[in-house]
């Protein structure tokens, strides 16, 4: 009897010792999961929990992008985003000079140049491509431009181009006013240019750089900053705490970062080419080179007016005639009095936000109407922010540049704004306008960055709309500019083009009106410049002012 109750004791204590065993297991891998779950969370900035496969967040290893907590659907609108603005430059290998695309060889040739045309009808133009050996290319990759124009008729449209990757392109044009058109085919950048510029802007895109003073009491330093800065030195992180925007600055030898005062436009790298690549960026050669034609280069267009076919879509946005910009799908007013002016903005907060192309907006509103009258704030020339008020008819006027990078001269660090800040700071309403243009300080950085940008600013709109949906919100587009060799490196059109793909696609549907100011600028006859001339800027605002106060049907 007493062997059969050790047995059943010891059959006991065993029992309990593996249930002990077996809890402090289950305990501790609860803990080393519970502890797996904490540190495999992400929250973004509008508190949604995201997993490691929905941030994505070895996507993008620049600048710390990789730690974007990115939902399914952002990392979905990225990725097409990146695709729509990809370059099809083919790999061939290094090319010397005299096989790239040389302007005055190429020509083009108008398709069934002798027909009369009607208005609505689509012209088509076949370009073909040759090396300074006058030899044809059998590759594409060359960035056009292209527009149909009457110079006497004060009348410009933009044309499409198709790369059909074979030294062959074809250009589409609407035929929008009657009389004799001219059309003009210019080569920007040949493919192998082009290649230079893909280079440069994955492998340099520090090649602006930027710089901070530091000062407290008489002592004061100036270091170097960047949205990305190299590592090894103790650096100042001045990431925006709402909208996650980066930016660095070397930390002073002898200061706190707290002692920063302002941020300007340090300069530009040298040397960033080889002396096989120099060639390929000429001006006069193969930079803004106009195409000839073989044959005839204008057709005649008859008044009677052709049905457009249904695939013609919304392109080109609108045309130039009798130097009056008009939208296809808009109907535009021309304010040429100042009292227009006034009587639209009477009563209406108007917000400015953005780079230089729309602070010309600004200086042409104050120096057009009498009653708008600016006030000195102190802000240095040329950077602000600027106000003027009208006292008499309610109006407020206000231009703020937009956050780093940007290449002013100096710009106060309080006065370093980001503008999906500044949008969420506005209550909105029927009297407010804001207007955004934001685009030529990205042109060295990879997309990704103002992607980035974008969407930020895109958020804060969506959420200003949402509590004030009568507030009018307006986006001025990129334009093209003067380009000469070392303009090209920094501020092509080819990294505009891309840039404004990017904004069109990020701003369509939201609720906001567009200001093509690429179209305005590369249908009009006046030279390309990044500040464009007064008429194109009247142009741009009579359209502005047209979303603000529409033309009664």
């Amino acid at each position: 009897m007493w062997t059969t109750f050790f047995k059943l004791r010891l059959f006991c204590c065993l029992l309990a010792v593996l249930m002990v065993v077996v809890l402090v297991v289950n305990v501790t891998q609860v803990e080393y999961l519970d502890n797996e779950t904490v540190s495999a969370i992400f929250i973004d900035r509008t508190g949604q929990f995201l997993s490691p496969k929905v941030t994505g967040v070895s996507r993008n290893p620049y600048c710390g992008y990789e730690q974007q907590a990115l939902s399914v659907q952002e990392l979905t609108e990225e990725s097409s985003l990146l695709a729509a603005s990809k370059w099809q430059v083919p790999d061939v290998g290094p090319v010397p000079f005299v096989e790239s695309t040389d302007p005055s060889s190429s020509y083009f040739v108008i398709l069934d140049s002798a027909t009369s045309f009607k208005i609505g009808s689509q012209l088509e133009v076949i370009v073909h491509v040759q090396d300074y050996q006058k030899k044809a290319k059998k590759y594409g990759g060359d960035y056009l431009q292209a527009k149909i124009h009457s110079p006497e008729l004060q009348a410009g449209a933009v044309g499409r181009v198709v790369d059909y990757q074979n030294g062959f392109y074809k250009v589409f044009f609407s035929l929008l006013w009657p009389g004799r058109v001219h059309v003009s085919i210019s080569l920007v950048h040949p493919s192998e240019g082009i290649r230079v510029l893909q280079r440069l802007q994955e492998e340099k895109p520090d090649r602006v750089y930027f710089k901070s003073l530091f000062r407290s009491g008489r002592i004061s330093e100036t270091t170097k900053c960047n949205v990305c800065l190299p590592g090894g030195e103790p650096l100042c992180n001045f990431t925006d705490l709402y909208t996650g925007e980066p930016w660095f600055c070397f930390k002073p030898k002898k200061l706190p970062c707290s002692s920063r005062i302002n941020h300007f436009k340090g300069g530009y790298l040298k040397g960033l080419l080889t002396s096989e690549e120099n060639a390929f960026f000429q001006s006069d050669v193969n930079i803004k080179m106009p195409i000839k034609s073989s044959g005839p280069d204008w057709v005649t267009v008859l008044p009677g007016i052709k049905e457009l076919s249904q695939d013609s879509g919304t392109f080109p946005s609108g045309y130039y005639y009798k130097d009056q910009w008009r939208p296809r799908q808009f109907k535009m007013h021309q304010f040429n009095d100042p009292d227009k002016v006034t009587e639209c903005l009477q009563r209406k907060m108007v917000y400015l936000f953005g780079d230089s192309t729309i602070r010309q907006w600004f200086e042409y509103l104050t120096a057009f109407v009498p009653d708008l009258v600016e006030f000195n704030v102190g802000s240095p020339k040329n950077v602000g922010p600027f106000l003027a008020v009208d006292q008499k008819h309610g109006i407020l006027l206000q231009y703020r540049c937009h956050g780093p990078p940007i290449r002013f001269s100096t710009v106060f660090s309080n006065e370093l704004r980001y503008v999906a800040n500044e949008l969420n700071g506005i209550v909105g309403g029927k009297n407010t306008v804001v207007a955004i243009a934001i685009w030529s300080h990205f042109s060295t950085f990879p997309l990704e960055v103002y992607i980035r940008r974008l969407r930020n600013i895109r958020r804060s709109v969506i959420q200003l709309l949402d509590r004030s949906p009568k507030t009018v919100v307006v986006i001025r587009t990129a334009n093209v500019q003067e380009l000469g060799p070392e303009v090209s490196l920094f501020n092509s059109d080819w990294y505009t083009f891309q840039l404004d793909t990017i904004l069109r696609r990020m701003f369509s549907g939201v609720g906001v009106y567009l200001v093509d100011a690429w179209e305005m600028t590369l249908a009009h006859y006046l030279p390309h410049k990044l500040h464009p001339d007064e008429i194109i800027v009247k142009n741009q605002l009579d359209m502005f002012l047209s979303f603000v106060c529409p033309v009664e049907t």
